[in-house]
């Protein structure tokens, strides 16, 4: 049979919705080289038949991007989960944010920052999934009571900043991409993507931030560029001003901003950090294994300009190890780490009483 490749296709995602491991693809499809082709929207793919000794390497192993994301809308409705859309992508692709838990305490989880760290959408996702389930279920989620803490705490969780540059990881530039030649031209004519982490104008979202973010600015790429461009000006790109604009409408308590890789958990800023959060990042640690370390030695960041800008704890989590975009294998190890730091996460309001700054 014949499929014609969707928008957010990968040759993983396809190979698993029909039975098979993307190996066959290569061998029904001459055009096709290796297992990290690009496919692109309209393309023909041969798909063949399922025998009982093929299995597919199963959702695990997909990558997670946009128009996923919209598939798993309806289902986070259906679960009673409150879902926005708090704005949109240069490519007019809706960010949205979505709310569980009832309690007085807000607190904001974010992911999917840069275009090549699409497992932590796919994480704060299935981690969204798993506390509803328990929820529901009045059951423990790895010994933790998540129907208890859902009702002493309000989780705000945007797990897909940038829809367009992880569309762009994972699918490539082709001929009816709006912005294909601006893409190629940022990216020297080269079509590989792997190493891009701006969104779709070569903007990087977590150097955007007023937070120090002239100092970043003078060291980084003065131009868009595929990584580190810090824009003309702090909160240029609709992306960051959507979780700007979020963030200004509610008094979230702390946050955490999930970025890929190295297994450490970034909770200063220029001491602007409040006293908690040397021991909240304690308790995170103990939860993960990641190792805490005080600054990142860098500014313009989400994360920086939450502290500055408030004077409450914020913090950035580097999942996974090893070189972005991470493979789709490493998906198990980030997920049976992190989960208990995100669980635990729902816990630090007991250890913090806020005074905010905000307006």
């Amino acid at each position: 049979m014949e499929y014609t490749v969707k928008q957010g296709d990968t040759l993983a995602k396809v190979a698993n919705q029909f039975g098979i491991r993307p190996f066959d693809l290569l061998l029904f499809n001459s055009h096709l080289t290796s297992e990290i082709d690009y496919i692109y929207p309209g393309q023909l793919l041969h798909i063949p038949a399922r025998t009982d000794n093929q299995n597919a390497a199963g959702s695990s192993w997909e990558e997670y991007g946009p128009s996923d994301l919209e598939k798993d809308i309806p289902f986070f409705r259906s679960m009673g989960a409150r879902v926005e859309v708090i704005g949109y992508s240069v490519m007019k692709k809706p960010i949205y944010a979505i709310v569980i838990g009832s309690g007085k305490k807000s607190i904001f989880y974010s992911a999917g920052w840069h275009a090549n760290e699409w497992h932590t959408t796919k994480f704060l996702v299935q981690f969204l999934k798993e506390c509803l389930a328990a929820g529901h279920k009045n059951k423990k989620m790895y010994g933790y009571d998540v129907a208890k803490w859902l009702k002493e705490v309000k989780l705000f969780a945007v797990p897909l900043v940038n829809p367009d540059g992880i569309e762009l990881v994972m699918q490539g530039i082709y001929d009816k991409h709006p912005h294909y030649e601006e893409v190629l031209k940022i990216n020297k004519g080269m079509t590989r993507f792997e190493h891009w982490s701006s969104n779709i104008r070569g903007v990087d979202l977590n150097h955007q931030w007023p937070a120090g973010w002239e100092r970043e600015a003078d060291e980084s790429p003065q131009m868009p560029w595929s990584r580190h461009y810090s824009g003309t000006a702090p909160l240029t790109e609709p992306e960051a001003k959507a979780v700007h604009r979020l963030t200004l409408r509610n008094t979230f308590s702390y946050v955490l901003a999930f970025h890929s890789q190295g297994q450490v958990i970034y909770w200063g800023y220029r001491g602007y950090e409040p006293k908690e959060s040397e021991d909240m990042v304690k308790r995170l640690s103990l939860a993960s294994s990641y190792t805490p370390v005080h600054t990142a030695d860098s500014d313009g960041g989400y994360k920086d300009w939450f502290i500055q800008e408030t004077g409450r704890p914020g913090f950035t989590i580097e999942v996974g190890v090893g070189v972005n975009p991470l493979s789709n294998h490493s998906y198990a190890e980030i997920w049976s780490n992190a989960v208990m730091l995100a669980l635990e996460g729902l816990t630090l309001h007991t250890l913090y009483n806020e005074k905010s700054r905000l307006p």
